[in-house]
This record gives structure tokens, sequence and C-alpha cells, in this order.
């Protein structure tokens, strides 16, 4: 076969398969419409120029004569250039209003891209290469004409955007979190951006974070925008809460709200908070929508969820409500607790249950062996058996098998109760069935796997904030502070966690501090590997609120590791560091601390801090920014008044002398 012959083997496509894709982009383009109101002058023209193209792709579609090559690639690259321009329009349409404004250079520089495509397109076009009448040939050419002579004055002027909003929302976006911004600053930005309702507010937020989602990272740009939209939102809300619209009545009505109390996906104070798999906390029906959305990311830092399951905060929920009733507010009310349904087991599985649950309590140490491990597998599954099981009668005799010598059965029983505790409403009847004791038992006797499996069953149960006060009483922390010290990797895991979350109780800090918790700590935040470098600084930042484990960390002398996470941790670790920090500077030492930040150098690191950390580092660097300045300024008063007295002194000696 002679080169080219395959290729000329095969006939050019007609036209009308070509021109079908440009009628379709016409067509997607005529149906996006409500354009942003900052851009809405240019992408309404953008789409009225592209949709006088129409008329032409329609005649060109009706021709059934193969379309020349030459004709083809100009058609190719009048189609990328539609491509761009939907995009363009769909950005206009759905996009942010607040990311429309700030990165106006780049939605300019777009527009430009677009229009010069479109133009370069249209010149390329030969309507002599198509199969169509002279008559209809001339209206068309007529047409195009008109729409490249458009596109071409506007791709020499392209109209930039509202410039008193660009600059107001510039400087809004520019401050520091805990800066004040000036109330009518923020009306103009509300009415300008019309972002007047919370259900404007909350759908910009959404539309902020499906930006997030489809660029796969947050970045500070989008974190920095979120935070705007928050100010905007407490300004909308502290004018007239009740409606959600922008008045100038009721000023200062409603409080600032803690931005941790707000969902990151609505903005607004959740009432039903929980934990997705990441760590991050979401409003139930927010979060829900996003998962059914498609999503199997976290909305907020775009990891992929190892899974979907979600576990109520019970701490937040309890912060949240104490705040509400500080500052004189009803707490957000909360979807109606319908329940788990009944255990959905079949008919085989329950009798097998039962007879699994009689083996139990069985004199044969081989039949509750086998029958703990079965059980045990079974509740790991799903919660219908874990509901199943329950119902059958099964936890008091699994805590009764907690004491058990044999260590396999034991092993078993302790396993069964952390996968059973996994379905809230089983963590009551485990704790009414007194399990607290024996699986502290475990926690001492057993071996090393039924250690962990305790520690992890503690955990589950000490998210029900009245638990934490029976396990803290239970002699489990000292327990739980030995495995972090000489547990496996997971045992430490598992002992970090359950301690970070039994020490949220004030009480539980004090027994763990007096349990040596510090000294282990600090040989997991030295340790080369730092496997555990997250979870020791985050116990240290939740035990430094207590008297005692402040003397204890300052006694440890932690600062130079705490300056050292400063510089060069992660995020959340310069976080946790700097609110041991500023635990250790307020009190009776803070004087001989913060005297060691100044002589570190650390002003800049914290800046660098306020001005891209988490959110909660971001508030604990400025108050440490803050009390080195003031410390700076006692400091220069103080060397003043010192001079002074010099002075004086040295006055009243020459005095004496002349006299003399």
């Amino acid at each position: 076969m002679e080169e080219g012959e395959n290729e000329a083997a095969v006939p050019p496509p007609p036209v009308g398969s070509v021109v079908e894709k440009l009628v379709n982009l016409v067509e997607e383009i005529a149906a996006t419409s409500d354009y942003r109101n900052s851009y809405k002058k240019q992408f309404s023209n953008l789409s009225r120029r592209i949709k006088l193209l129409a008329p032409m792709f329609e005649e060109l579609k009706e021709s059934k004569v193969a379309i020349p090559v030459s004709a083809l690639i100009a058609t190719e690259k009048l189609n990328r250039a539609l491509d761009l321009a939907k995009d363009l329009l769909l950005l206009g349409s759905k996009g942010s209003k607040i990311f429309l404004v700030l990165e106006q250079d780049q939605i300019m520089e777009r527009f430009r891209e677009v229009t010069s495509q479109l133009e370069q397109a249209l010149d390329e076009i030969s309507l002599d290469e198509f199969d169509i009448s002279e008559e209809v040939k001339e209206q068309v050419n007529i047409q195009v004409e008109l729409v490249r002579s458009q596109f071409k004055r506007a791709k020499e002027r392209i109209d930039t955007t509202d410039v008193e909003l660009y600059a107001d929302l510039l400087v809004v976006y520019n401050m520091a979190t805990d800066a004040k911004v000036d109330p009518v600053i923020l009306q103009k930005l509300a009415e300008k951006l019309q972002l007047i309702t919370i259900a404007d507010l909350k759908q910009e937020s959404l539309t902020l974070h499906e930006m997030v989602s489809d660029d796969g990272d947050p970045g500070r740009v989008i974190e920095k925008m979120s935070m705007l939209l928050k100010r905007i939102k407490d300004f909308v809300l502290t004018h007239e809460p009740e409606s959600g619209s922008l008045t100038t009545t009721n000023l200062g009505k409603i409080p600032i709200m803690p931005d941790d109390f707000r969902c990151p996906i609505s903005l607004e104070l959740m009432g039903d908070p929980v934990i997705v798999s990441t760590g991050q906390t979401y409003e139930r029906e927010c979060i829900e929508k996003w998962l059914e959305a498609g999503h199997n990311t976290c909305p907020k830092t775009q990891q992929k969820l190892s899974s979907t399951s979600l576990t109520p905060n019970y701490v937040l929920r309890s912060l949240i409500d104490q705040w509400c009733e500080a500052n004189g507010m009803v707490p957000p009310k909360r979807p109606a607790q319908t329940g788990k349904p009944r255990s959905v087991c079949s008919a085989g599985e329950h009798v097998k249950v039962i007879d699994l649950v009689r083996k139990l309590s069985s004199q044969n140490l081989e039949d509750q062996r086998s029958a703990a491990g079965e059980l045990r597998l079974f509740a790991k599954r799903n919660a219908d058996n874990r509901i199943c099981i329950a119902e059958a009668g099964a936890i008091p005799r699994l805590v009764g098998l907690l004491s058990t010598n044999d260590v396999c059965t034991q092993e078993h029983a302790v396993t069964a109760l952390l996968n059973l505790s996994i379905y809230e409403e089983n963590k009551g009847k485990i704790i009414i069935s007194g399990a607290v004791p024996g699986i502290v038992h475990v926690l001492k006797k057993g071996s090393m796997e039924a250690r962990e499996n305790a520690a992890a069953t503690l955990f589950s149960l000490s998210v029900v904030d009245r638990n934490k006060v029976i396990i803290g009483e239970s002699g489990a922390i000292p327990l739980l502070v030995s495995l972090l010290n000489e547990g496996s990797q997971r045992g430490k895991k598992d002992a970090a966690t359950a301690l970070f979350n039994l020490c949220i109780y004030h009480s539980n800090k004090g027994r763990a501090v007096r349990s040596g918790v510090i000294k282990i700590l600090m040989t997991l935040l030295l340790d080369p590997e730092g496997s555990m470098l997250d979870e020791a600084l985050a116990i240290m930042a939740i035990i430094s609120s207590h008297p005692e484990g402040k003397a204890a960390i300052t006694a440890a002398e932690a600062l130079p590791v705490l300056l050292h996470m400063i510089r060069c941790g992660s995020p959340r670790n310069k976080e946790n560091a700097a609110a041991v920090l500023v635990q250790l500077c307020n009190g009776d030492q803070q004087q001989q601390h913060l005297a060691e930040l100044q002589e570190q150098g650390m002003m800049m690191p914290l800046q660098e801090m306020i001005e891209s950390g988490t959110d909660r580092g971001k508030r604990k660097a400025a108050v440490l920014l803050e009390r080195m300045k003031r410390f700076l300024e006692q400091q220069k008063e103080a060397q003043a008044q010192m001079q002074e007295v010099a002075d004086n002194l040295m006055d009243t000696t020459s005095s004496v002398l002349i006299d003399t």
C-alpha cells in the first residue's frame, strides 16, 4: 500500500456531523443565564454574540456533502473556541461572586482569550467550501461578518468590573482574622454582591466548596475567600437574624459566633455536628447532601474519605449549647431522632445470635470462647448486627467474661463490646451493664491486643460526655498512660485517642498529669521517627490548660520543642504548639517564657502563622504576638525608668560634688 493510501481511503465526514457539535455548544450557551452582577454586561454580550451564529450552523448542518479538510480544521478551531466560551459563561453563571471580583485579572484575561480565539476561528471559515446555495451563503456571510466585527471590538476593549467593589473586597480580604471591619464597607459588599439573604450566603458558600472540589486543592486563596464570606454573613445576621435579610436595625443583636461552631459548608451554627473520617466536623444535613451528590472527599481538606460513616461530635454540640445559653440564644433546632429501625437480621441469623448468646453462659470454656469470637466478628459487619446482638441480651454476658482467666475469651469479649459500642444506643447499654471496671481490668491484665481494644472501647464510650467522668474515676487513665508508653504502634494510637477524649473533662487532665503523661509525651515529641507527633502535641495542648499540666510542661523543659514545632511543624502541629505556648505565657512564669520567645526570634514565625495557619492557629499566634509586644513595651518602659533613675542619681551626685 502506498504512503497516504490508507488516509485517502477514509472519506472526510459530512458537514452535518461536524457542525452538530457546534449547534449543541451554542444551545448549551443559550441555556446558560443569570450571570453574576459583577460581569453581567460582559457575559451577556458574549452569550448574545455567540447565539447570533446559530442560524449559520443550522444552514450548514443540512448539507450532506463531505467537508474539505481545510474547512474541517477551521470548524474544529471554532469548536474549541466555543468550548472555552461555554466554560467561561458557566463560571459567570454558577461561580462564586467573591471569586469573580477578586480574580478580575484572571477573568478579564479569559475574556480576551475567548474573544480572540472566536474572532480567529471565524476569520478562517470560508463559506465557499460548504455546499450551500448562493442566496443563503450571502445572508450567512453578512451575519458572520457582523459577529466577527463585534468580537474584534470586544477583544480591543474589555470592561473591568466595579472598581470600588473590587477595592473594598480586597481590603477585607487582606485583613487579619481578628481585625474589625467597617460595617459600612460590609453593607456595601453585601448589597453589591447580592449576598443579602441567608439563602444567598449559603449558595455562595456551597459554590466556593464546589470550586475546591473541582480543583482538588483548597489553597490559601479559597480559604481566605471563605473567611471573607464569614464576615459578610456575620454582618447580615447581626442586622436581621430572623429573616436573614440586610437592614440597618438590631445592630449587635447577636454576638459573633466562634468559627469552630459553624459548618464549613453552610457557614451556619451547627445543631447536629458530626465528624467525618478526616477529623473535620460538619452539620449532618450538609455533609449528607455532599455525600449523596457523589463526592468521596472531605469538603474542607479535599482528602479522600476512608469511609462515609459520620460520628456525632457530642463535645462540640455541648460547647455550642453552652455558648448559646451564655449569649441568651436558643440552641439550633436538631432533627428529630427517629432512632435506628429495629434489627433487620434474617430469622436464621437471629436464631444463631440467640444460640451464641446462650453459649456465653455455658460452663464449657470452649463454648464461651467460640461464641464470643463469633459475636465479635458478627458485630463487626454492620449496624443491624450490633442491634440484633444487643437485643438478644449479649452485652451483660460479654461484660461478665471480661474477668475470665482465659486470655482468648477475654480478648474476644472486649473486642465484641468495642464493635457493639459503635452503634450509639449500645453505648448507654454497655455503661449501664457496669462494663467500665471490667474494661479497666482488661486494660491492666489482658494481652497486648486485648489492652489495645480495651483502650479503643473506652474512647468509643467516652464520646458521651457523662461517660468521661465515669471512666476517669475508674482508674483507667494511669493504665492508658502506660499503654501510650509501652504499647505497639496501634496500641499507642488507641491510648492517645482515648486520653485526648477523656481529658476534655477538666478533672481528667490532672489525673493524666499525675500519671506521668507529660514525660511520655516529651519522649514521643523527641522521637526521630515522629510517628506519634500529632497525637502527643494534641494531648499536650488540651492538658496545658490545667494548672498541674502547665507546671509539668514547664518542668519538662518543653519550650524548645514547642518553638521548633512553630517553625517547622505541620499546620495542625503549629496550632497545638501555639495553644500550649499561650497557656505557658499566662501565669507566674509568663515573663520568663515571653523573654525566651523574644530571644529565639519568634516574632516572624508567629506572624507567618497569622497569615497562613489554621483558623485556631491564627488566633493562638495572634494572642502570643500581642503578649510579646506588650512584654517588649513593658521592658522598654522599665529600662526608661531605670535610665531616668540613673540620670537623676548622676545629677544628684554631680550637684553634691560641686557644692563640696
